[in-house]
């Protein structure tokens, strides 16, 4: 049986006993109906990862024994942010939980001409911690210790204005193709756009800030499709996704 991986924002280190968050403590207890000496992982996106047993299984709270600490992780060499255009429904949940899976470094949600989504203040906010909860379940599931950074939602223009990396790549359908990109780039900005397709404009001033113009072959694929497709790609490429 796989030993379950929990994240938690706590300090961890060899031989202390760690009270683990409420949401982590229903779930090992009730969901999952761990009991007193059983094996866990735990992380805190500070670094590798630590081995715990359970200590005591309260109505509300898990109390387990940290031990040793491992320096493992995951993390492709490609650091990849991922800028996508918000979408209806759940399919930002959907993008957000298998990006993390595919190594991206950090998500930013976008604004962008044909966004029909409204969020503002607490509504975005409240949506930015939700995918922030849906990065950390992902990387327990995937074995990553590093925790995606997802950003406050903002304008397309502010971000093409903040964003810096190695290479800059817009999907767009009428592109160049991947092989035209010579240099192996150690970060990557990626930026995807909403069901409607960034506009003209938008893919200029795009273009403007250094973006790269890429297609992933000769089919649209929706919104939710093409960052993952792209990602799975890259990763194979230039990360550490290497089929054997």
């Amino acid at each position: 049986m796989r030993v379950p991986r929990i994240y938690t924002h706590q300090t961890l280190g060899c031989e202390l006993l760690v009270e683990l968050e409420p949401s982590a403590s229903q779930h090992i207890a009730r969901a999952m109906r761990m009991q007193v000496g059983d094996s866990l992982t735990l992380f805190n996106g500070c670094g590798g990862e630590y081995d715990a047993i359970i200590n005591s299984v309260g109505n509300k709270t898990v109390q387990v024994a940290v031990g040793e600490h491992r320096a493992i992780e995951s993390e492709s060499p490609l650091a990849v942010h991922l800028a996508i255009a918000l979408s209806r429904g759940e399919r930002m949940d959907w993008i957000v939980q298998k990006a993390t899976e595919l190594g991206v470094a950090s998500i930013t949600p976008l604004v962008t001409e044909r966004v029909e989504v409204k969020l503002k203040g607490d509504r975005a906010e409240k949506k930015r911690l939700h995918w922030q909860r849906i990065a950390v379940s992902a990387c327990e599931q995937s074995g990553r210790n590093q925790i995606p950074d997802v950003s406050v939602l903002q304008p397309l223009g502010q971000w093409l204005a903040s964003t810096e990396a190695d290479c800059k790549l817009v999907l767009h359908h009428r592109a160049a193709a991947l092989s035209t990109i010579t240099q192996k780039p150690n970060s990557l900005a990626l930026l995807v756009g909403p069901e409607g397709g960034l506009s003209a404009d938008e893919i200029a001033a795009a273009q403007a800030s250094g973006f790269l113009a890429l297609t992933l072959g000769p089919r649209v694929m929706r919104t939710e499709t093409a960052p993952l497709a792209a990602l799975a790609i890259l990763q194979a490429r230039w990360g550490d996704m290497n089929p054997q």
